[in-house]
């Protein structure tokens, strides 16, 4: 009976799969996350799949490339950014499963998810999603979703000056610098190592945030800790400096209540702002 149920679950999942083919996909699409608990939900051990996706977000692959055990999966950014630089992907859809059935991604899974996401920022193949999968459920961490099936729409953030609206452009030398200058930091710790002598991690949390609010997405605090070159506990000590001292502020999630935000107060956002337009580090 089991090998039955197991069959008629993957013919169901190969069904699903064909949906996918020729339709620019979203990660909350229905049809998506159908496929996805099918074909994953309910495995004994865990495994990352990748959708690799082209500008239009049209499906150029869909690979299994690790697996692991029940509780823990390896994740080697080496193998992932090279398939994708090999297919010319534009954008990736990561999914991994939770043999337990918990649904709610773990530190690990957003840490992996934040360093994903800052060397694809450097090669220039954006991390669409990060899904984690049980067999009732598909949680979207770098979307925020937690009600499963319904998308969370994603906040607006505005840098404004003392003065007057500050300049938000997607392509403005600004936010150029910035990112040069994240990538440089990212090169300098993969070359070199040892964070802990050439980190900064103070402006490295203030460069992910201005980076974040200049393309309009939310940061909540332990996904900002991540971006330091130091130890999780120390970062969140860290970020509590940082708001104390004025010059980043808390945010609750309207949504859920477990989760903070954190951005830049609007002044430090405008003088950053003045400091990138200035030129790059």
């Amino acid at each position: 009976m089991a090998e039955v149920i197991l069959e008629a679950r993957k013919l169901a999942a190969e069904s699903f799969s064909g949906d996918l083919r020729g339709i620019s996909i979203d990660p909350f699409d229905r049809r998506l996350r159908s496929y996805l608990i099918m074909s994953m939900g309910s495995l004994s051990d865990e495994r990352l799949r990748i959708l690799f996706l082209d500008g239009g977000r049209h499906l150029l692959a869909d690979e299994v490339l690790q697996s692991g055990t029940l509780a823990q999966l390896a994740i080697y950014p080496r193998t992932i950014f090279r398939r994708a630089l090999e297919l010319n992907a534009a954008g990736l859809i990561l999914v991994h499963n939770h043999p337990s059935g918990d649904h709610r991604p773990s530190v690990e899974d957003i840490e992996a998810t934040r360093k994903l996401e800052m060397i694809g920022r450097s090669l220039n193949v954006e991390i669409i999603d990060h899904i984690v999968v049980t067999s009732t459920h598909c949680h979207h961490v770098i979307s925020n979703d937690t009600l499963a099936g319904t998308p969370i729409p994603s906040a607006s953030f505005t840098l404004r000056s003392p003065g007057g609206p500050a300049r938000i452009d997607h392509g403005d030398i600004a936010l150029a610098n910035a990112r040069a200058a994240m990538r440089r930091r990212l090169l300098r710790q993969q070359l070199i190592g040892t964070p802990e002598l050439f980190g900064d991690p103070a402006w490295e949390m203030l460069i992910d945030l201005f980076v974040h609010e200049c393309e309009r997405k939310r940061l909540s605090i332990s996904a900002l800790c991540v971006t330091s070159s130091i130890p999780m506990s120390s970062a969140l000590r860290l970020a509590q400096r940082l708001c104390d001292a004025g010059i980043t502020r808390r945010v609750p999630d309207p949504i859920d209540g477990r989760r903070t935000f954190i951005r830049l107060d609007p002044v430090i956002a405008h003088r950053m702002r003045a400091y990138f337009e200035a030129g790059a580090e």
